[in-house]
């Protein structure tokens, strides 16, 4: 019988006090409830303890005992001695618990929304749909529109980008996507079954760690900062059907490997031929040099690596296209997963991404001033205001990994979230739920949301702390 850890289900809850006139038993068990006729939670999942879900959602261990009462009254919760309370609904009884990451996104109107890194668009996205010429469109429209592959021109122009990085890459290599989530998720449909064991950092990007559950892979964590010879050595004890990494800009912690360690890398991977995904979607964000990202995949076989990329993270968010560049035999496997999704990109934006990748190197060096610019700022107020407060200053990205000393973020999200403070805390990227004294806080934006959130962030920890 599977158990939902706290640090999952609280972030299952998230937004579930909002607007609530109803005592906070009434609102929790309305929300458990509604994980359960959704489907979010399966039906015969355990429930964390009383008193642990108290800790995880900052409440009193009262508020749960009357929440789980009353679902209980209801019929939707089934306590044994000895056994735990496990959920009733409507969902596969064997399905996995999702993560919470996408409903997250429906759940911030309004407050102050730290919870994404995600980045305002750069004026070149504009000027690229401006001047889209009307030949290229017409042209367009003599096709049907559905290419599955993407589009030929957008797909030469990717192979050209990783080319110009120095791997070798051809335009059938190339599988274009609704953004790098998409790329990560048919990568988990392709390659993984479930039952596998996957290695992934500890932490990671947590999109990969819900595609990851939800295919039914068996996780096993490998800390961010450790060498490649405790890679080897993981390997030599399982076997792995891939390893997903993030090596040029990490996400959440913003490092990247030096050239000395990728070397060290690349040469474990080749030794054990273990299948890699790279997911460089952060890579366009590095901070110290202007210079084009480079991929692991320069220095292994062709067949054993795929890599992840995506125009959302240095042209807008707002622009869904990601790629994942494999072999012609993995991207036909692929674009057959696809096609049974969304068919196909929109055309028109795989128009407009053509032609900003030819204004890469003026985005990239727009994109990296403003990022340094406000990672300066916003590490001069971190150092004022919450001095105790400890991180590493990140290669890349758009976000800081802070260290909150004796706190416990997971409560500290929750009883944020009821502040109107919307921020991720570290369990989320972490394969077991790791990582409880640490938040992401993205540094980008230049509206003050940080500079407001933190009385708040701050007494938050403080309360989580006491308990």
């Amino acid at each position: 019988m599977d158990r939902i850890p706290p640090t999952r289900l609280s972030r299952l809850l998230t937004g579930w006090t909002k607007g609530g006139t109803e005592a906070l038993p009434r609102l929790l068990a309305d929300a458990l409830r509604e994980l359960a006729e959704r489907g979010d939670v399966p039906a015969g999942t355990v429930l964390p303890a009383q008193r642990v879900l108290a800790a995880a959602l900052g409440v009193s261990r009262s508020t749960v005992t009357a929440a789980y009462g009353q679902l209980e009254a209801e019929g939707w919760l089934e306590s044994r001695q000895g056994s735990g309370s496990r959920l009733r609904g409507a969902g596969a009884a064997d399905a996995p618990a999702s993560e919470g990451r996408l409903a997250g996104f429906g759940a911030r109107d309004g407050g102050i929304d730290l919870s994404s890194g995600a980045l305002d668009g750069l004026p070149s996205v504009a000027d690229a749909v401006r001047d889209l010429p009307a030949r290229d469109l017409a042209a367009a429209l003599l096709d049907d529109g559905y290419q599955p592959y993407g589009l030929p021109a957008l797909r030469e122009a990717i192979a050209g980008y990783h080319r110009a990085a120095g791997l070798p890459t051809a335009a059938d290599q190339i599988l274009v996507t609704a953004g790098s989530q998409q790329a990560v998720w048919l990568i988990t449909q392709g390659l993984v079954q479930p039952g596998d064991s996957v290695i992934v950092e500890d932490p990671t990007y947590r999109g990969a760690l819900e595609a990851l559950r939800a295919r039914g892979a068996r996780l096993v964590p490998l800390a961010a900062d450790t060498g490649p010879a405790a890679l080897g050595r993981l390997v030599g004890h399982i076997r792995p059907r891939l390893f997903y990494v993030q090596p040029a800009v990490h996400n959440p912690t913003g490092r990247a490997l030096d050239a000395r360690t990728r070397q060290a890398w690349t040469g474990v991977l080749a030794e054990h031929g273990l299948y890699t995904v790279e997911d460089n979607s952060y890579a366009e964000l590095a901070l110290r040099d202007d210079s084009a990202p480079e991929s692991l995949a320069a220095r292994l076989p062709p067949a054993s690596t795929a890599t992840v990329g995506t125009m959302s993270k240095l042209f807008w968010g707002g622009l869904r296209l990601g790629w994942v560049r494999a072999s012609p035999t993995v991207i036909a496997r692929l674009a057959e997963i696809k096609k049974s999704v969304d068919l196909a990109c929109p055309v028109v934006e795989q128009l407009v991404a053509v032609r900003l990748l030819q204004r890469l190197p003026e985005a990239r060096a727009l994109r990296r001033a403003r990022l340094r610019d406000r990672l300066a700022e916003t590490e001069r107020l971190l150092r004022a205001r919450v001095p105790h407060w400890r991180w590493e200053r990140p290669a890349g990205g758009s976000a800081l990994w802070v260290e909150i000393p004796g706190a416990d973020t997971e409560a500290t999200a929750q009883l944020a979230r009821r502040a109107g403070v919307f921020v991720v805390p570290g369990p989320a990227f972490s394969a077991v739920d790791g990582f409880r004294h640490h938040l992401r806080l993205p540094f980008a934006d230049a509206d003050g949301r940080l500079e407001k959130a933190l009385p708040v962030l701050e007494e938050c920890a403080a309360q989580s702390r006491a308990r």
